[in-house]
């Protein structure tokens, strides 16, 4: 995979810039956002050495921050001797380009999204990950092609031809996007036919008649450890941003007998690229085909409305269909006696809330009641004849629906069962009245 061009084997010491917009109320106010942004930066294994804000009437078309905060951060990136300078929003390729001349040669600039990118490029383990980071990667410098991007072609073994009246950098920047669309174009169909792959098991998950309950949450609320602690995954887990990308699928059976999929998606992040959520369209579709979710959040943490209303606002973007929803109030352990837990309105999306605590296994025996409630919510109730030599039949329903009752008779077992109800219809020969 493609990786960027700040990635060394020192850390390198990083200088954040954070901007707000008079009237504008952002999700999370500045300094938030830029403790969010220190920890990403953190995670991308770089050294934060310092910090601004700026409030400003509107966003400046050439560099994004006025002039003047330009020229003092410049002064302060040379005190510091910082080499990167990392803002909290997603830059134009403009503002890209004048702050690249406005700070000199020597100090890269970035913004959230790259940063983002760049992390999921460390974390992406499996071959659909990398496709779908190194699209993403790809398709967000494209238009941002500068100076610092020159070693695309020399990797491509690229050669400086066709110099005529034009400078070497600048043929070597044209040589770079023809490398950039190529790898492009030959990323997409790839990524298409991973997206027919998975949308193929899905259907066989259907026939099978297998719920799937997928969790979802901000990053670092603890999915990957209340997975682990459900179904025995062992899923890698650190306290860290983005600690795992590829989603992890087990199987477990609920004290019903009743099989479940258990599938662990990548955490959501305010101001998430879209360039990155566009890439991941196969993997995140996955959650829209989810029959349960649980909404796993951080009940410790001072952002945890914030953190919500970002989830909600990504699943909406994603135009994920109305199925129940269980919010899971995580890491209970860490609140003192003296904290109260947030009191928060359920929006009508949400069916159910529990508080555990994954890492000292609390509350887990009622999440899964709650699981087995919202699956049974959306089951339809038969009662059904199976013949003895349908036992196939029979050990099916044990393993995709609720059994309620089970009786022997001379014709057959007897199964008071509660089905989904795409599956009512495919036993519709075998029902009784009652």
């Amino acid at each position: 995979m493609m990786k960027d061009y700040y990635v060394s084997d020192t850390p390198e010491k990083a200088y954040l810039v954070g901007a707000s917009v008079r009237g504008e109320r952002p999700l999370f106010g500045v300094e938030d956002s830029l403790k969010e942004l220190a920890l990403l930066a953190d995670t991308a294994g770089m050294d934060v050495i310092g910090q601004t804000t700026q409030t400003l009437k509107q966003i400046k078309p050439a560099t994004f921050i006025g002039a003047g905060k330009v020229a003092e951060i410049k002064e302060e990136l040379e005190a510091l001797e910082a080499e990167v300078v990392i803002f909290d929003d997603e830059l134009s390729p403009r503002h890209q380009r004048e702050l690249e001349k406005r700070f000199g040669e020597k100090i890269k600039v970035l913004d959230r999204s790259a940063l983002i990118l760049d992390i999921f490029a460390q974390h992406a383990s499996t071959r659909e990950g990398a496709l779908q980071v190194e699209l993403a990667q790809y398709e967000y410098r494209l238009p941002r092609l500068t100076r610092l991007w020159t070693h695309l072609a020399r990797q491509a073994g690229g050669g400086g031809a066709g110099v005529g009246l034009r400078g070497p950098g600048e043929t070597q920047l044209e040589v770079d996007k023809r490398e950039i669309g190529r790898k492009i174009a030959k990323l997409k169909p790839e990524l298409e036919q991973v997206r027919r792959h998975r949308s193929q098991h899905r259907m066989q998950r259907a026939r099978k008649g297998i719920p799937v309950v997928a969790l979802v949450g901000y990053t670092n609320a603890g999915k990957s450890t209340l997975l682990n602690v459900l179904t025995d995954a062992h899923a890698y887990v650190a306290d860290q941003l983005f600690a795992t990308l590829d989603p992890t699928t087990r199987r477990i059976e609920l004290p019903s007998s009743r099989q479940v999929l258990m599938t662990d998606t990548v955490g959501f992040i305010q101001k998430l690229p879209p360039t990155l959520i566009a890439a991941f369209r196969a993997t995140l579709e996955e959650i829209a085909e989810a029959d349960v979710f649980l909404h796993v959040v951080d009940i410790s943490h001072p952002n945890v409305r914030q953190h919500i209303e970002a989830v909600d606002d990504t699943l909406a973007e994603l135009d994920v269909p109305p199925i129940p929803r269980i919010l899971v109030w995580n890491k209970t352990d860490l609140l003192n006696e003296k904290q109260m837990p947030p009191q928060i309105d359920l929006d009508k999306c949400y069916t159910d809330q529990v508080q555990v605590s994954s890492h000292k296994k609390l509350g887990i025996d009622a999440l899964i009641g709650k699981i087995e409630d919202a699956l049974t919510s959306q089951l339809r109730r038969a009662k059904l004849l199976l013949p003895y030599d349908k036992g196939d039949l029979v050990s099916f329903l044990f393993e995709s629906a609720n059994v309620e009752q089970q009786e022997h008779t001379n014709e057959g077992v007897i199964l008071t069962v509660h089905i989904p109800q795409y599956l009512y219809s495919r036993f519709k020969e075998y029902q009784m009245p009652g």
